[in-house]
């Protein structure tokens, strides 16, 4: 692009901003593409951010990690430069924030489907392996559990490992993981306490009779001190685990592929966490990752239909994409292409696609 081409496409861009706040204020525009939205994501994301402000005309945009709950919540506040672009996303959009959404004039909704992670429960590198089964995560980490009686709940009594699996380690229970506003923490409880909640025969037989009831027994992590949120900052829970070597963490795979020096993922379910591991699906406890874009700030905002063509392209994305190298584990060629065809289209999500 010559330097005569930048100028015009970057004062056209300056021009729709205006219209866009619905103000001639220029200094009312933003001329950078803002994301917000998943710790998880975030690493891959700043990764694609950096390399497109070094390889292109545009600023280097914006990347904030707010938790996947936090940033759909700022994205789906409105449409405008006061408001994100991007959010990224460690679960899918729910349908209350499509909703949402909807209420605040967000209608058009990209969502894009960029690979898979997993969640790993990690300790420091110098202490001992072990290996969970969901049904010990169930147990050691929920605010009730099973009694004698079917039937029967308890407030989780379970104070050490070994009370909850004499296998498991005496030691006492501590795991450090996100708070609620963090798709980490919903993919969790999901996959790893419901999972082991379900191999309960009674519990599992509970979901088709009264599903909140069963919700509220999977889901429901304790609040007694065994479970410490740790915020979105995964950086805090590896010095706390090298610090304590008694304790866990929760986090993707991505964050412990990049401290694999410090810390060590458990084995779940006999499974150990890896990247072939998590890609041919063997890895019980593994989500998809997203990040959701507005098609309305597209051609507005500078650069933004050019990052979400860097972001989907296979030098990115890729097999032998740089992100790869990250941790991110990628989805089949044909599933990369029918997503990368979606964002050439700016194809916006719909309820029936949910």
């Amino acid at each position: 692009m010559t330097n005569r081409s930048t100028a015009v496409v970057l004062l056209a861009s300056a021009v729709l901003l205006a219209g866009f706040t619905g103000t001639a204020n220029a200094q009312s525009s933003r001329d950078y593409i803002y994301i917000v939205g998943s710790s998880t994501v975030y690493p891959f994301s700043t990764v694609v951010a950096e390399r497109f402000g070094r390889s292109t005309v545009f600023k280097t945009p914006k990347v904030e990690s707010t938790g996947s709950g936090g940033g759909l919540k700022l994205f789906c506040d409105g449409v405008g430069v006061d408001h994100p672009d991007i959010t990224n996303a460690s679960r899918a959009i729910k349908p209350s924030e499509v909703a949402m959404c909807a209420g605040n004039g967000v209608t058009e909704v990209v969502e894009v489907r960029i690979g898979y992670d997993g969640i790993v429960i990690a300790n420091a590198i110098g202490a001992a392996a072990v290996n969970l089964s969901r049904k010990d995560i169930f147990l050691a980490l929920a605010k009730q559990v099973p009694g004698d009686k079917d039937g029967e709940l308890l407030d989780n009594p379970h104070e050490t490992w070994a009370d909850v699996n004499p296998e498991l380690p005496d030691v006492r229970i501590e795991v450090l993981g996100p708070p609620p506003t963090s798709g980490t923490r919903d993919a969790f409880v999901e996959l790893a306490m419901e999972g082991g909640c379900k191999s309960i025969s009674w519990i599992k037989a509970l979901k088709d009779s009264n599903d909140d009831a069963y919700k509220a027994v999977c889901h429901t992590i304790r609040e007694d001190g065994a479970f410490v949120e740790a915020g979105e900052n995964d950086n805090l829970i590896v010095q706390k685990l090298q610090a304590n070597p008694n304790a866990f963490g929760i986090f993707g795979f991505s964050f412990l592929d990049q401290n694999a020096e410090k810390v060590k993922g458990a084995a779940v379910d006999g499974v150990e966490p890896s990247f072939d591991a998590i890609a041919e699906g063997h890895y019980p406890v593994s989500r998809p990752l997203y990040f959701y874009a507005k098609k309305a700030h597209v051609d507005v905002i500078p650069g933004l239909r050019e990052f979400l063509r860097e972001f989907t392209s296979e030098r990115a994305w890729g097999d032998e994409g740089y992100l790869s190298d990250r941790g991110l584990i990628p989805m089949p060629v044909e599933e990369r292409g029918d997503i990368a065809a979606n964002v050439r289209d700016l194809t916006p999500l719909t309820m029936a696609s949910q």
